[in-house]
Order: C-alpha cells, then structure tokens, then sequence
C-alpha cells in the first residue's frame, strides 16, 4: 500500500509515518518548499505549498497512493480542493478533523445560545451552528503556533465537502485535545511546572477542576489513523478518536502528580475566589465528554501506549523543551494565606 500524507512532518504526522512504515506500507509526505528537516529513513517526499494545491495537481497524482491522509485540512474552501484533485486518482481519503465541530464546544465559547448540550457526545451529537469555532483573537493567537491555520479556520465544512464529495471514498477522524512529545501548546507543562517547582498547595478554581474533556496521547491518536488508514470498514464515516475516560482537570492533575511523584495538596476554591489566571476561560458547565465506542467497535481500536507511560513521555520531552510560561505564585499564595488563615480561625 502506497500512502501520502499530507502534514506528515508536525506532531502527529512524525509518530504516523514511523508506524505506517511498520505496518509495511510505502510512505510519500508533502513538505513545503523550504522544508529542512531530515526525513525517517523510506520516507519519499514530493514539495509543495499545502495552500495551493492545484499547482501540484499532476505531481501528486503522478504519486498514485491508495491512501491520502490529510492532516492539516483547516477549512472548507481547502477540503474542496483536495477532492478535486484527488476524485479519481486515489480509493480513499482520511481526513483529521476536530472534536471543535460539537454545539458543546459552542456553548462553553458563548458562541452557541440555549440549554447544555446532553452528553456523551457520539458521532451524530449536534454540531455547531456558528461557522466560526474560534474569535479573531484566539485564532491569530493559534496561527502563531500552527501555521496551517487559514483565515477560514473551521472543520464543519472541511467535514461537508470530505464526506459529500462521494469519490474518493473519505473517513473523517474528529480527534481531541493531544498531548506528547512534540505539543506545541504544551498542555501538561503548567502543571508540571508548580509540581517540579515544588509548590505544597496547587490551586483549582471549581469550575476548571471539575470540567472533562475528550483527551489523547500522540502516539495512540497515530495508532487509530493506521487503522482507519488500512482496515477494510465502511466508507463516509466519521470516528470520535479519544481515550475511553473523560477524566475532570483535577483527575488529570492527579495521575500526573502519581507520575511525577508531586505529594503536595490540591485545593478547589470557588471560581470567583480563584486568581484570575485560573478561572475558567468560559461555560465549564458545558462538558465536552465524548463517546468513542464506533471506532473500539468497528476498527477493535485499543491505544497501545498505557497512560503511565504516555504521560511519562510527555514529560522528559516537556522538560527537554520547556516553554516560557509566567506563573504569578504570588496571587496564588494570597489565595493559600487567606484559606489558611479561615482555617485557623475555625479551629
């Protein structure tokens, strides 16, 4: 099986290509024309610009693959493109999508109106009905961080002309919120940090402790593209890809410190009571728990990598690469001193 994968260079992209190569597969990814890095030794490559597709029409369908797997598609208006050029030239088309698309991520955001969305969210949950997943802000902010974010950012209508295009026959992966080696948003590192600082006390505003969220280790979120890549399955699906438990913030926050072998305590204050930097970021008593039973039914999907070792992973890289990050511990210790200090007082 020849596979091109588009997006293979980044942070999920370098864990597939080294487990498609496993499996025995022949592996092309598209890198831009500047691009430096070195590649895993049988990767062939071919150059383009990812936002001009068309340029490169008969280059890549020179390549003839049985597999295109996109892993970077940012809006409809791309996901259109690449059906044309590939109708025809390939037999199936995965495309990485985004748990963003659910009406729950809407109503955390305040960009969705109503009642909570009922959880978990599967697969035929209702999806957003604002275009737009991201304010402008949030968006230039991400575009600094992940340069394949266009203007039009939004998987809704990347989902659309995937699905409806009819041919090539097309899976849409919606994955999740995705930790490892590699995150540019170094998702653990905050907490990792105040238990690597030592801190006795880290602080939860309750909303934020209590929030669950769809979550995957990098490796494992590569291990059910290969499988949606090569298993013989129906075709114009769409698979939540998540790890079975929605774990709360403050559960997550405790594996890690059984990991890192932090001993300290946690706190949980009141959202209005906790520093500024720590209160939830919008509607937290929207949960975005999600259901993964498709893909564990249809493709036998298991993540191969335990969460010990996963979050172990994360964690020599997290300290290799650390970011900079401005933690005010003085704001956090007022909060401590004032908690303290009411607990003195009641005893």
């Amino acid at each position: 099986m020849h596979v091109l994968v588009i997006g293979g260079s980044g942070f999920i992209g370098r864990f597939l290509v080294a487990q498609l190569l496993k499996t025995g597969a022949e592996v092309t990814v598209l890198r831009r024309q500047d691009a430096t890095a070195p590649l895993q030794e049988g990767v062939c490559e071919v150059r383009g610009d990812r936002r001009r597709l068309a340029e490169i029409r008969s280059a890549l369908r020179a390549l003839r693959p049985d597999v295109v797997i996109d892993l970077i598609l940012s809006s409809g208006r791309q996901a259109v493109e690449l059906m044309n050029v590939w109708r025809g030239h390939t037999a199936r088309l995965i495309a990485i999508g985004s748990m963003d698309v659910y009406r729950a991520v809407g109503v955390l955001h305040g960009s969705e109106s109503g009642p909570l969305e009922p959880l978990p969210l599967t697969e035929r949950s209702p999806l957003r009905t604002t275009l737009q997943t991201y304010p402008l802000a949030q968006l230039q902010a991400l575009q600094s961080v992940f340069q394949w974010l266009d203007d039009e950012y939004d998987k809704i209508p990347v989902e659309r002309a995937v699905l409806d295009a009819g041919d090539p026959s097309a899976i849409v992966l919606r994955l999740p919120m995705i930790y490892g080696p590699g995150d540019r948003l170094h998702r653990l590192y905050p907490m990792l940090k105040r238990m690597d600082d030592r801190r006795p006390v880290i602080l939860f505003a309750k909303g934020v402790a209590e929030w669950r969220a769809p979550r995957g280790y990098v490796e494992n979120v590569a291990a059910a593209i290969v499988l949606a890549t090569l298993a013989d399955h129906p075709t114009h699906t769409i698979y939540n890809v998540a790890e079975a438990e929605n774990r709360s913030e403050l559960e997550w926050a405790r594996i890690l410190a059984e990991v890192v072998g932090w001993r300290g305590e946690f706190v949980i204050v009141d959202d209005i009571d906790a520093p500024p930097a720590l209160r939830p970021p919008g509607n937290l008593a929207q949960h975005w728990a999600v259901d993964t039973a498709r893909i564990r039914t249809d493709l036998h999907y298991v993540e191969p990598i335990p969460i010990a070792i996963a979050l172990q992973r994360t964690i020599d890289w997290e300290r290799s690469k650390p970011p900079s990050v401005a933690i005010d511990y003085a704001a956090e210790d007022a909060v401590v001193d004032r908690i303290t200090t009411g607990r003195t007082a009641v005893s």
